[in-house]
This record gives C-alpha cells, structure tokens and sequence, in this order.
C-alpha cells in the first residue's frame, strides 16, 4: 500500500499552505498527516484529481527508494 509524505507533496510541487486547508475540508489530520503520512487510497477516495499528482510521486519514490 502505497504511503503519502509531505515528502511527495513537495516533489508535486505543491505548497503546504494550500494542502492543509485542502486536508481539513476532506476531514484528514494535518498533524497526523506530516507525522505519518496518508495511504494513498484514502485520497483516491475524495474523487478528487489533484490528488493523483501527488500518488505518483509516493509510487515512485517507493518503487526508486523500497518503503
């Protein structure tokens, strides 16, 4: 299962004062979130595409670096 770190979201280039407000309106856990990391597929379930960016960078640095 693919995990999803604020490691990923810079390497989507995506920056943290947009993602946080994002997480609180699908109900995650920001702290949580830097602490842990997400499973990917709990953020394919908001429907949301922006996501998927985000996806493929954990995929890579998974297959790239081993978990």
């Amino acid at each position: 299962m693919t995990r999803v770190t604020l490691q990923d979201l810079r390497a989507a280039r995506y920056c943290r004062a947009g993602v946080r407000p994002w997480f609180q309106r699908h109900g995650f856990d920001w702290q949580d979130f830097l602490t842990n990391g997400i499973d990917a597929d709990r953020l394919r379930a908001t429907g949301d595409a922006l996501v998927e960016p985000v996806i493929r960078e954990a995929e890579t640095r998974e297959h790239t670096h081993g978990r």
